[in-house]
């Protein structure tokens, strides 16, 4: 049950084959090729922890999704594998992909959409449901581009957040009136396109009031949670927020003694920072769950639109819901933060800059916010890719101490442990191309051989 979709994904491997060829699509392999002595490559689930899950995250998952033990084992084991299926489809399809995401309690279903109906069977092939639309993702994404810049143009609180919001094919903007939010729309110049405009009468605001999870202290007032754990060269430290600290800015751990001092900081326009932190501290994959215990992060794969994730915090703890949305801008009274995911987890003020994770995946820290975690609400993360890549940081995690990466290839495109990875990134490895299949940054145990959840060989 827990591997259906996967199970049949690969008993349809030729039929995929043939309708990839009628659809005009490139073959796209379901695997790298493995010798025989070497066993079968590990599936997704197994390459991105999900199919060994922390007993305090099926916790959280049962309380938060309302999910039984067997059902939150087996939405996590889907969610991996799924990414890895919409990978593959988003680069067999090109610039005729419109976005994918997951569905149902489990995740059981994974929806390919297309512009083309002769894609069809090539996404069915897969194991996915095809879902033909009239915009691909990359034009929603330039509409939500101009979006982005209007609002620059002409700042105003009554349009907090907008969106491409991936299942509905559209763009949507969140205002407090209908003449607020055609206003925004006007001004991007996309009167008379279909773009959606939603009443809200919520304003997002900063989490303001640091293993990930637990509280810092900023300067010895603020206080806001520690995102992940990470390394540049030598220092260690952690992300966060951009909101919590400007560059400069001296922190203090939980118990108040002298932690690190933050050395960048984004905000708005993003919201990342990140804190090197003197040797006392060490860095750990360990971000702090329910009653005192921890989960490990083996990795930043980026999850699917309909993935569950969960969040930790110094305020509320542990908590838990589903990806909304990526590609997400809010405007906050500080100001616009662009390309922030919003999800239906709750949070309140202090749980600013702490960790979501899907899985054993991280994927972000947690920017702002409506609602609370009494009556529930929206949180808003800054992905943690960008902030890996902008900042030249290195996660750290439990897989990176399983092994140690080697035998790189010379040259600008070659397979680099800790660089960061976008979906069609093409790189070599032992003299083999690969292209990846989820967004990602990479880990010594994550060479692309061994790897064929994150990377296809070409």
């Amino acid at each position: 049950m827990v591997l259906r979709h996967a199970r049949a994904a690969r008993r349809s491997a030729f039929t995929a084959l043939g309708a990839l060829v009628l659809a005009g699509l490139p073959h796209v392999a379901t695997a790298d090729p493995t010798p025989a002595a070497a066993g079968p490559a590990p599936g997704a689930a197994q390459t991105l922890g999900a199919d060994r899950p922390s007993p305090h995250l099926l916790a959280a998952l049962r309380r938060d999704l309302r999910l039984d033990e067997a059902q939150a084992s087996e939405r996590l084991v889907n969610e991996a594998e799924a990414g890895t299926r919409a990978g593959r489809l988003r680069i067999a399809l090109g610039d005729r992909f419109a976005g994918a995401w997951v569905q149902g309690a489990t995740s059981g279903e994974l929806t390919v959409a297309t512009t083309a109906a002769e894609d069809v069977p090539a996404i069915e092939a897969q194991g996915a449901t095809a879902k033909v639309v009239r915009r691909t993702l990359a034009g929603l994404e330039a509409a939500k581009a101009k979006l982005d810049a209007a609002a620059e143009r002409t700042p105003s609180l009554d349009t907090p957040v907008w969106y491409v919001d991936v299942p509905k094919n559209r763009v949507m903007v969140q205002a407090t009136s209908q003449e607020a939010g055609a206003a925004l729309v006007r001004a991007a110049g996309l009167e008379g396109e279909d773009v959606g405009i939603r009443m809200t009468t919520q304003r997002p605001r900063l989490l303001q009031d640091i293993t990930g999870g637990d509280a810092f202290y900023i300067n010895g007032s603020a206080r806001c949670s520690v995102g992940f754990s990470v390394t540049r060269g030598e220092r260690g430290g952690f992300v966060t927020a951009g909101h919590c600290g400007r560059a400069g800015a001296t922190t203090t751990g939980y118990d108040r003694t002298a932690q690190g001092t933050f050395q960048a900081s984004t905000f708005p326009g993003e919201d990342m920072a990140w804190v090197a932190t003197d040797d006392r501290w060490t860095p750990t994959p360990d971000v702090r769950a329910q009653e005192g215990q921890e989960v490990q992060v083996t990795g930043s794969a980026q999850a699917l639109v309909g993935a569950a994730v969960c969040r930790s915090g110094s305020t509320t703890g542990w908590h838990c819901g589903i990806v909304e949305q990526h590609d997400t801008s809010v405007r906050y009274a500080e100001g616009t933060v662009d390309g922030l995911t919003r999800t239906t987890v709750c949070a309140e003020p202090g749980d600013s800059g702490g960790p979501f994770v899907a899985g054993a995946q991280a994927q972000g820290v947690t920017s702002g916010g409506s609602g609370d975690c009494t009556g529930g609400g929206t949180t808003f993360y800054q992905p943690v890719n960008p902030i890996l890549g902008d900042f030249g940081l290195t996660l750290t995690t439990a897989a990176a101490a399983q092994t140690t990466p080697g035998g790189q290839d010379d040259g600008a495109q070659a397979w680099t442990a800790g660089r960061v990875y976008e979906v069609g990134a093409t790189v070599t490895r032992d003299g083999v191309r690969y292209q990846c299949l989820q967004t990602h940054q990479a880990q010594g145990a994550w060479a692309p051989a061994g790897t064929p959840a994150l990377w296809q060989r070409l």
